[in-house]
């Protein structure tokens, strides 16, 4: 490699990092630290979790630091933040509260060791702010980047997820609820695959028998951390928690590629999904992740 084109590769690098951050903040101006108002209003979706705790932190040095303010959600799951005069990113929280389970209709409660989280760089839009399994998956990931949580990989992993299950904002697209009827009607293609992604986590849990899906959305977080969805963190294999008499079990190598693709085809078919999307719709996704190698 010649000097001249290896002094260009560090300025490339910045401009796409540059790039992604730009992207994630949205260049609204009521975003984190550019003169907000100090108040954060989103929802916590595994379906809509009511009563949920969500406390906000502050993100000093890429890793969470000081408590800024908590609120409890709704029986939609929303929230309302405030957060004061603080001033940069910043992570959000979200445990207890109860959500009706996408696949089995079945009324569930976060247990206390499961929690969801969402990290939002300087600058990010704090209106509308979504919690959930995808954001999860995207929070451990910037954590595990060199640095932890800095805006750079906070923008950079939050896309990356989002490229992933194909959403354009995995913060600010509020995903559908297949189970309110024709809810698919008026959505764009980013809120309809955000919905069927996070019923097919759902749908995959009941087959694997999780008695809760909070429990694999814990473990998708581990797998997601270290940019690969292969059933493992790192070079270590992924432990769930399984329902009835079967304990535990290690996670599957495909749990987040062919796995949450067969359980979308599964959920979109089943006659609990009544937001009006069929198997031709979900297709693309379904065909995206069945090939996918787990990189993101």
């Amino acid at each position: 490699m010649s000097r001249s084109r290896s002094s260009r590769i560090p300025l490339l690098v910045a401009a796409v990092a540059t790039a992604l951050l730009q992207a994630a903040c949205g260049g609204g101006g009521d975003g984190v630290g550019s003169g907000g108002t100090g108040i954060i209003s989103g929802a916590v979706v595994k379906g809509p979790a009511a009563n949920a705790t969500v406390s906000a932190y502050a993100l000093t040095s890429g890793q969470a630091g000081a408590a800024l303010g908590s609120a409890t959600t709704d029986a939609s799951g929303n929230f309302t933040l405030p957060i004061g005069a603080y001033s940069g990113a910043l992570m959000l929280q979200a445990s207890a509260g109860t959500f009706r389970d996408e696949a089995s209709g079945a009324l569930m409660t976060m247990p206390s060791g499961d929690v969801m989280t969402a990290v939002l760089p300087s600058g990010a839009s704090v209106s509308g702010v979504q919690v959930t399994p995808v954001t999860s998956m995207a929070q451990t990931r910037a954590q595990q980047m060199a640095g932890g949580m800095t805006d750079v990989n906070i923008a950079a992993a939050n896309a990356a997820l989002g490229t992933y299950f194909s959403i354009r904002d995995i913060l600010h697209v509020a995903p559908i609820n297949p189970l309110v009827a024709g809810s698919a009607a008026r959505a764009d293609t980013d809120s309809r695959n955000y919905g069927m992604t996070l019923a097919a986590m759902s749908q995959y849990a009941r087959s694997l028998d999780v008695a809760n899906t909070a429990a694999l959305v814990t473990s998708m977080m581990s797998d997601a951390s270290d940019g690969r969805m292969d059933g493992k963190r790192g070079p270590v294999p992924i432990s769930m928690q399984m329902g009835g008499m079967t304990g535990s079990a290690m996670m599957a190598a495909t749990a987040g590629t062919s796995g949450l693709a067969k359980g979308m085809a599964d959920f979109v078919s089943s006659p609990v999904n009544v937001s009006g999307l069929t198997t031709t719709d979900v297709a693309p996704l379904v065909q995206k992740l069945s090939g996918s190698n787990g990189q993101f």
